[in-house]
């Protein structure tokens, strides 16, 4: 059940250009519950959509952190064209009309993204005794052989 363990050294195919999708919400003003609180709560309907429609939306996977003011989002996309797409996606546009309006103008909330394409040969990646995890869950997670035994060797470097 859940995510098994993987024991041994694990890394990924790196043969694919993908995109990395930072995203998160930082809570400047705790006490201005009505003010984060939409911006909050209009994530999880899109996440939903997201892994429901996978495939042809070319979102990969995703990991989420929690801390006390920030949230913070690693996403992995299959290209920045399928990105900009789901950007431009009605569900997507409502939200962010909603903040626009409720929270745009105010510092009681605050919300970031950044985009990092990333050619293939250029990530490279490390799990030891880990369940898929990240990039690893990403893409195609392969075991480590002694050809890609360091980072210097699964990104090719000479």
């Amino acid at each position: 059940m859940g995510n098994p363990i993987n024991t041994g050294r694990f890394t990924v195919d790196n043969s694919d250009d993908i995109v990395v999708f930072i995203i998160g919400m930082r809570i400047n003003k705790r006490l201005a519950v009505h003010k984060w609180l939409p911006v909050f709560n209009a994530m999880p309907g899109m996440i939903k959509e997201l892994y429901i429609n996978k495939d042809e939306l070319g979102f990969l996977s995703m990991e989420s952190f929690f801390g006390l003011k920030t949230t913070v989002m690693i996403q992995y996309w299959r290209s920045t064209d399928d990105l900009l797409s789901y950007a431009k996606n009605e569900k997507h546009l409502t939200a962010w009309k909603k903040f626009n309006q409720k929270a745009g103008n105010n510092d009681a909330v605050g919300i970031y993204h950044e985009t990092y394409q990333i050619c293939k040969g250029n990530y490279e990646s490390i799990y030891v005794n880990m369940p898929k995890y990240g990039l690893g869950k990403a893409v195609n997670h392969v075991p480590i052989t002694k050809e890609k035994n360091f980072a210097s060797q699964r990104l090719n470097v000479k």
